[in-house]
């Protein structure tokens, strides 16, 4: 009974934008996204730098303080797939702005819910914005790769309570570190 989780997040992997090249001219990127025992990843592009995934990738959260990792990676047909940066998702402030004491069915479709400005505790290339649409909740993001020389990877992310879910009641957000 303890092993149910909160809920099911859906992370659209939308495209990536000026990825590093790592092969003689392009690359064949991929997305592989890892929450403590799941990884899951996008199929191969191949020779292309900006990538069009447009995937979704389910993970099932149990614990609100589990990274998020994302990881391009580079299709090698000789030697092992060429690593093409990381990042972490931060769940945070997408948490709590569902946890916000508001009437969302009353809120225009579209309605900016929060804004959260990139930083050193984030991996935010621009401004990202939180959202009220079609009766969800979602976050819109572009995620500045690090440990690689160029690249970016524009994701969503939308909340769902599955069956047999805690949901993000209280009592599910309690996990969360006092300060935020």
């Amino acid at each position: 009974m303890e092993d149910k989780p909160l809920g099911i997040l859906r992370v659209h992997v939308k495209r990536g934008i000026n990825l590093a090249i790592r092969d003689a001219t392009t690359s064949d990127p991929y997305v592989v996204i890892t929450l403590a025992n799941q990884k899951l990843k996008t199929r191969v592009i191949n020779n292309n730098c900006n990538p069009v995934w447009n995937e979704q990738l389910t993970l099932s959260i149990k614990d609100v303080n589990d990274p998020i990792r994302l990881t391009v990676f580079g299709k090698d047909r000789f030697s092992g797939d060429d690593k093409m940066g990381d990042g972490e998702i931060d769940l945070k402030p997408f948490l709590e702005a569902h946890q916000m004491e508001l009437d969302f069915q009353k809120l225009p479709n579209g309605c900016a819910i929060k804004r959260i400005r990139p930083g050193r505790t984030n991996c935010l290339a621009e401004e990202s914005s939180i959202t009220w649409s079609n009766g969800k909740i979602k976050q819109e993001m572009i995620l500045r790769l690090k440990n690689v020389e160029c690249g970016e990877v524009e994701i969503m992310l939308e909340w769902t309570d599955g069956p047999g879910c805690k949901g993000l009641g209280r009592e599910g957000m309690s996990k969360m570190p006092q300060y935020l």
